[in-house]
């Protein structure tokens, strides 16, 4: 007996459609390698029709008040709280994740940033206005900035696109947003949820591959184009937007630094670092997958975080033992197991290093010590369960390996010492820096990197900003 395939739909101006040559993709549950939906692989006329709907719906939306804006918002996290077992459900369809982690950690989270961003709408100010000239008064006005192209990765589809739409529509835009290929059925069913809150037009979903993510970022309605991806595709979107000057926020790759210094309580170090490390199978541009281990409790750590990793399952969603599922797909797996069949010599793998069972993308959780800093495996991102211990003589080395990758995202300082903490955050060159801890997020503080990890906030005031511009308006006191 053959089971029909779900069949989702791009949401463009108020409707659901299928893409407009009926082109579709294949939709695979990570978890069983099973197919089980179809997506629009979307072409231009699709991105074409996302784009105009979006461009209807700018002005009226830009004209809303503020408290018109956040009750909309509010209504949507409301819907979304209400459907949460949905959402959790479609999610982890999606992506194999446990269905009770992704209810408790991540739907949770994602209402609150949606309720921060309502709020913020209503904090849309300038300067307050004043006379810098004779006879002149100047007045600041922050604006949207008009249509965003929002292109959403796999790794977090439902949180990401909070991250991409909440702030944008706050503000005042109209977004097209675009779903990774791979992960496209919850953001779908979001388009579902906000239909009977938002005016038509306002929020789009195009599903597609990189080609649709390209004609989106390459077309000439959008403002500004956001992303969050790979290193290398955000450099392909850098270098679309600069044809026509768009506005770009990028949230691009990581390698974050985990320093642990003689003093650290290890117990403790260890236990958050390999939840830090293992979650959502490694698959965050956060992870706490490079760490930094004083030589004096070298082996003590490695030994401890190798019984750790042993101790950590992965499994099925419905599993309620499991700290993570697969990972996203098959190339992904194959990226994540060639990073430790191409190891070098000096390097020892001191747990896992092994695909887990012969269905779905599993990999077991990696301890690889013995490493050195021009190693393949500390310079790029392995965005898997792999986390990798060097060590380090003083204050100095653990600055110098931290520093030295392309990607400046997060880190964090495992110490007692209050100065040495301070001396640390003061100069590891990463946007967030934890200390004594490793990868909390809250909806007030901003979240982005320096260096190849990109530009641009998520969260906070800041990310909220960003999807504004601001006016100078000054007139005459003659009249």
């Amino acid at each position: 007996m053959t089971t029909e395939l779900r069949r989702l739909r791009n949401y463009i101006g108020g409707e659901f459609k299928d893409a407009a040559d009926g082109r579709t993709t294949e939709v695979v549950n990570p978890a069983t390698g099973e197919v089980y939906a179809t997506a629009p692989l979307s072409g231009q006329a699709d991105v074409d029709a996302a784009m105009a709907a979006a461009a209807a719906a700018f002005p009226g939306w830009r004209d809303t008040t503020p408290a018109e804006r956040q009750k909309a918002l509010l209504k949507i996290a409301d819907a979304f709280e209400a459907r949460a077992d949905e959402l959790v459900a479609a999610e982890s369809e999606n992506t194999g994740k446990p269905l009770g982690l992704t209810a408790s950690e991540e739907l949770p989270p994602m209402v609150d940033q949606i309720r921060f961003f309502a709020g913020a709408a209503r904090l849309l100010e300038g300067r307050s206005a004043g006379e810098y000239m004779d006879g002149m008064t100047s007045i600041i006005r922050r604006e949207p900035v008009g249509v965003c192209a929002q292109v959403a990765p796999w790794n977090y589809p439902m949180m990401m696109a909070v991250w991409k739409f909440a702030p944008a529509i706050a503000a005042g835009n109209t977004v097209v947003l675009k779903p990774s290929d791979t992960t496209p059925a919850s953001t779908v069913l979001m388009a579902e949820i906000i239909d009977s809150v938002l005016p038509k037009g306002v929020f789009n979903v195009v599903c597609g591959d990189r080609e649709t993510g390209k004609a989106m970022v390459e077309h000439s309605t959008p403002a500004m184009a956001s992303i969050t991806g790979s290193v290398r595709a955000g450099m392909q979107v850098a270098e679309s937007a600069s044809k026509d000057v768009k506005r770009v926020h990028l949230e691009l790759g990581g390698k974050a630094p985990v320093v642990v210094f003689e003093d650290a309580d290890i117990a403790k170090a260890v236990e958050d670092i390999a939840v830090a490390g293992y979650f959502n199978a490694g698959q965050d541009c956060t992870a706490a997958t490079r760490v930094l281990v004083h030589e004096s409790i070298h082996d003590e750590f490695v030994t401890a975080l190798a019984k750790a990793a042993a101790d950590t399952k992965t499994g099925q969603p419905d599993d309620e033992d499991v700290l993570y599922g697969p990972l996203n797909n098959p190339n992904q797996l194959k990226q994540v197991a060639g990073f430790i069949e191409r190891l070098p010599a000096h390097a020892k793998v001191e747990a896992g290093g092994h695909q887990v069972g012969d269905k779905g993308y599993f990999y077991a959780p990696t301890v690889v010590s013995g490493l050195k800093q021009d190693d393949e495996i500390i310079q790029n991102e392995v965005f898997g369960p792999v986390i990798t211990v060097q060590s380090f003589t003083d204050e100095a080395q653990a600055l110098e390996y931290a520093n030295g990758v392309e990607f400046a995202l997060a880190s964090s300082v495992w110490t007692k010492d209050h100065g040495r903490a301070m001396r640390m955050s003061k100069n590891l060159d990463f946007g967030c820096v934890w200390i004594n801890t490793h990868i909390p997020l809250v909806a007030e503080m901003p979240h982005g990197g320096f260096k190849k990890s990109g530009y641009g906030k998520d969260l906070s005031a800041y990310g909220f900003e960003d999807y504004t511009r601001i006016k100078h308006v000054m007139t005459s006191l003659d009249g």
